[in-house]
């Protein structure tokens, strides 16, 4: 396994980490998977804690990870450059990270992935073409991604919001409750943009304490995305190559990037 770092912005937030397998005689190049780790949007949680879960997901997956910081509440983060950062990353990580890795990477096959929070930005990420006029991060066609894999994520801020998850987290990130800021629910929650571009899989323990899986349910089924529930499973057994959801986690990333 190789490392590489990538920068998105001159920002000492926009920055990657770019995984690559030990190549294997094989001549095709790899999937990229942006990765977008969790952490209720806060500053005390980066990159870092990911990690173990990109490599392994690199390797097992036979896929290219870049797993993406970003600017986050109590580090100038917050709306909307929580949110810009997303939309700049996803824009320029593809060409970057095939340019560090020559010949290694197809910059066609990019997939979106995130966990908890970092899933709500990858799902935001994929339905930026729908968003409202004017909205941070708006694209007029959809982007070019194969899809996302959203693993325990904060797919509906609204009902977040409402549950107090991650105390107080969704009001924190966006400046107020939804009754104070409608206009900014309405450009940031997946749950109001609809079907993401691409193939939509989504992956939630059953016993997640942080975020129930009644919200993967709900967004799901509204949107057609896939859900796989992972009985007994807690918040970070989806990110833990340990757990018995990893099966279930890699399976769903290869249907997204080589479906």
């Amino acid at each position: 396994m190789s490392s590489v770092p990538l920068s998105y912005g001159e920002l000492p937030d926009q920055v990657a980490d770019l995984f690559l397998p030990h190549p294997d005689g094989a001549e095709e190049r790899l999937p990229l998977v942006l990765l977008f780790h969790g952490g209720f949007w806060r500053a005390e949680h980066d990159r870092r804690h990911v990690e173990p879960f990109a490599r392994a997901l690199a390797q097992e997956a036979g896929c290219a990870v870049a797993s993406v910081e970003y600017r986050r509440v109590g580090a100038g983060g917050g709306w909307p450059t929580t949110l810009t950062d997303t939309a700049r990353a996803v824009d320029l990580l593809p060409s970057l990270a095939a340019s560090a890795a020559p010949g290694r990477i197809d910059p066609e096959r990019v997939a979106y992935a995130g966990h908890s929070a970092g899933g709500h930005l990858a799902l935001w990420a994929a339905a930026r073409h729908r968003l409202p006029a004017g909205a941070p991060g708006r694209i007029d066609t959809p982007p070019p991604t194969r899809g996302v894999l959203a693993l325990a994520p904060t797919a509906d801020l609204a009902a977040a919001d409402a549950l107090g998850s991650g105390r107080g987290a969704v009001a924190a990130f966006l400046g107020g409750a939804r009754t104070a800021v409608p206009d900014r629910y309405a450009a940031a929650d997946p749950a109001a943009l609809g079907m993401p571009a691409g193939r939509t899989v989504l992956v939630h323990g059953t016993a997640d304490e942080a975020l129930p899986i009644t919200m993967a349910r709900t967004y799901a089924d509204a949107t057609g995305a896939t859900l796989h529930e992972v009985p007994d499973g807690s918040h970070f057994d989806v990110i833990d190559p340990a757990s018995p959801a990893w099966p279930t986690v890699v399976a769903g990333l290869r249907s997204i990037v080589l479906g």
